[in-house]
């Protein structure tokens, strides 16, 4: 986003629509078309995945039921193909395995059908801001390489996998590292939602990292500070007999 005299301008983002429902793609990319928004449909899986294979996109629309080809499917082949081009998953409100599915198939979002039109192109806005030109193509962290551009983590020769949302939370974390990194703002930044700051989603998260990238390890990397927030600790950034000031400290 740019800012011109206290107004904010979105700049334009290209995007693909991946939806076989035929008024609703219609409705979609006439809304995207009038906020300034490049669009290119497609109503199928196939040919959505050939057109999203082009890396010409800064996101993707995509329906999970689609004939031939389902959403879930196209997501997994485009991760496969190393393309990280952020996607938005339009799933049935009551359908919680589907959401599920699709983002452990690598989706960064999911919106409920029915759906706003605003709320869609908020979330498209927040996630090519998460994947704007602020974020370095690598991080390290001590011993832990973060590449942002594959999304692939290691801890030193060891490959750790991750879900889209776990990625995203080490990616807020490892961006402020050595920084205490509070509830409201993961959630802003990982899910978009500043709202719910007494959400448990963050602690199971949180500990779904600390035991993917520290267990095992003499060093831990991944703090909580309770009722503060959390952070990555720089390993050196601590001298012995330092760690006992401040808020209280949780590494387990």
């Amino acid at each position: 986003m740019e800012e011109n005299a206290g107004h904010t301008y979105v700049l334009p983002m290209h995007i693909l629509v991946i939806e076989d429902d035929h008024p609703l793609r219609a409705s979609i990319a006439r809304g995207l078309r009038e906020a300034s928004h490049l669009v290119d449909e497609a109503a199928t899986g196939s040919d959505g995945l050939s057109l999203a294979a082009t890396g010409r996109f800064d996101a993707v629309v995509l329906d999970i039921l689609l004939p031939g080809m389902d959403g879930v499917e196209v997501c997994r082949q485009l991760r496969a193909q190393e393309n990280w081009v952020p996607v938005l998953i339009l799933t049935a409100l009551d359908s919680v395995e589907q959401r599920i599915t699709g983002l452990n198939a690598g989706a960064d979002d999911y919106l409920g059908k029915p759906f706003d039109f605003g709320e869609l192109l908020a979330r498209l806005h927040a996630l090519t801001r998460r994947r704007g030109p602020g974020v370095p193509a690598e991080i390290r962290v001590g011993d832990l390489h973060v590449d942002t551009r594959k999304r692939l983590v290691h801890r030193g020769s060891r490959a750790i996998e991750l879900t889209a949302r776990e990625f995203d939370f080490l990616l807020c974390l490892t961006r402020n590292a050595g920084r205490v990194v509070s509830r409201t703002e993961l959630l802003t930044d990982v899910w978009n939602d500043a709202g719910h700051t007494h959400s448990n989603v963050i602690d199971v998260y949180a500990s779904r990292l600390r035991r993917k990238i520290d267990e095992g390890e003499s060093i831990a990397l991944v703090t909580t500070l309770r009722g503060v927030g959390y952070m990555i600790d720089l390993p050196s950034a601590n001298p012995p007999g330092e760690r006992g000031t401040g808020p209280e400290r949780d590494r387990d």
